[in-house]
């Protein structure tokens, strides 16, 4: 990949930095609730109806059919532009949405990329459950096949905007007898309206509930919506998380630097800077978050030869999660109380929001051991 953007990409960049400059929510995005769903749909419908949204999606599916180097510039001015790396619609448009497109029949794709696309479906995923998190292939939710239904029953958790979605891309066990725990399992779309589905939102430590439990009473999908094959939903999920791991955190990663190079001047103003060890964590903070955008680059480069991201996304995941918290604790210990008074440019809820949500950045996704032993076992080749 050369790292120097073409003239015309560069003229994109300008067009995308101009119209979110004059097309951005100016209201405040409600912190959680039915608000806030109604808040990101909207806000999709605006991207979609002046053709920015899906810009690396095939244009039969809607998107603009661009690469994955425009996609990169959307989300760095995404993130320049001080807008949410992640909110309701980020499921449907990074997980479920790839997903579809490399992996559903026909009919599944054309009853949900467009949707996706337009901001008229949220999904959530239902993967984790409470004792299978980490070790995704030890999934206990059953699904019988009853004819041409199958009957779910079991637990979700930690299942993010589950109480406001439509759809979820959920996992279940069909097959308990096959050679290995990956086997046996089943990637399928849940309708979240369905009979025998029961929400429970958590609360987390900053007071919002994105989070929830998901139980399932005998609940009836369609065999229509396994995407893949029955057994086989394991290749099915790592898809899905192969695309999470992408590109789809780099409006997080700009809007980290930009945090970095904020906490600079306050250092300045406050007078802070002739302390050597303070300057040489700030010094790290902005060398760090320039490798990470190399990383990212690099793994656009490689993505672009591969119709399914690899498991090199699991090294920007881990760095990037671990660097939002090294930076959350910088941000604290070099404001100290001003931190509850201060706001961030990048933050709605400010210093201290940041510094509480930065601690489920190495769990969410997959937690910083899982990415290690990914690296290890597909990346390095490193026995087990």
């Amino acid at each position: 990949m050369d790292l120097d953007f073409t003239p015309e990409q560069d003229q994109f960049r300008e067009e995308v930095r101009i119209w979110l400059a004059e097309h951005k929510p100016t209201e405040q995005r409600p912190h959680s609730g039915t608000e806030m769903r109604d808040y990101d749909l909207a806000w999709q419908r605006t991207q979609h109806e002046a053709g920015w949204a899906g810009i690396n999606w095939p244009v039969e599916y809607g998107g603009r059919g661009l690469s994955l180097q425009e996609q990169l510039i959307w989300f760095e001015e995404y993130g320049r532009a001080g807008l949410p790396s992640m909110d309701s619609c980020f499921v449907g448009l990074h997980h479920a949405g790839p997903t579809l497109m490399s992996r559903a029949t026909e009919a599944q794709k054309s009853t949900h990329l467009a949707s996706i696309l337009r901001g008229e479906e949220i999904w959530c995923q239902g993967f984790s459950e409470p004792g299978a998190g980490s070790d995704l292939a030890s999934l206990r939710t059953k699904a019988l096949i009853e004819g041409d239904e199958l009957v779910v029953n079991g637990q979700k958790i930690w299942t993010s905007h589950a109480h406001l979605a439509d759809y979820q891309e959920l996992l279940v066990r069909t097959n308990s007898d096959g050679p290995s725990k990956h086997h046996g399992i089943t990637w399928v779309i849940c309708d979240m309206r369905s009979p025998g589905i029961e929400v429970r939102p958590i609360e987390t430590i900053d007071g919002a509930h994105h989070f929830c439990e998901v139980f399932y009473d005998d609940v009836r999908i369609p065999l229509a919506n396994v995407v893949g094959e029955v057994d086989q939903g394991w290749q099915v999920a790592m898809s899905t998380l192969s695309f999470e791991r992408g590109t789809a955190f780099t409006a997080g990663q700009v809007r980290l630097a930009t945090t970095v190079d904020e906490l600079i001047e306050l250092a300045r103003k406050f007078g802070l800077l002739g302390d050597d060890e303070l300057q040489r964590r700030l010094a790290t903070a902005r060398a760090e978050v320039a490798a990470l955008r190399a990383m990212t680059y690099v793994g656009v480069s490689r993505n672009e030869r591969s119709a399914t991201p690899g498991p090199e996304g699991s090294i920007v995941k881990l760095y990037f999660s671990e660097l939002e918290k090294s930076v959350a604790r910088l941000a604290m210990d070099l404001l100290g109380t001003h931190s509850l008074e201060l706001t961030s440019q990048t933050r709605s809820d400010g210093w201290t929001g940041r510094f509480l949500e930065a601690f489920s950045m190495t769990i969410g996704g997959g937690t910083s051991e899982i990415q290690r032993n990914i690296i290890g076992d597909r990346v390095l080749g490193l026995p087990r």
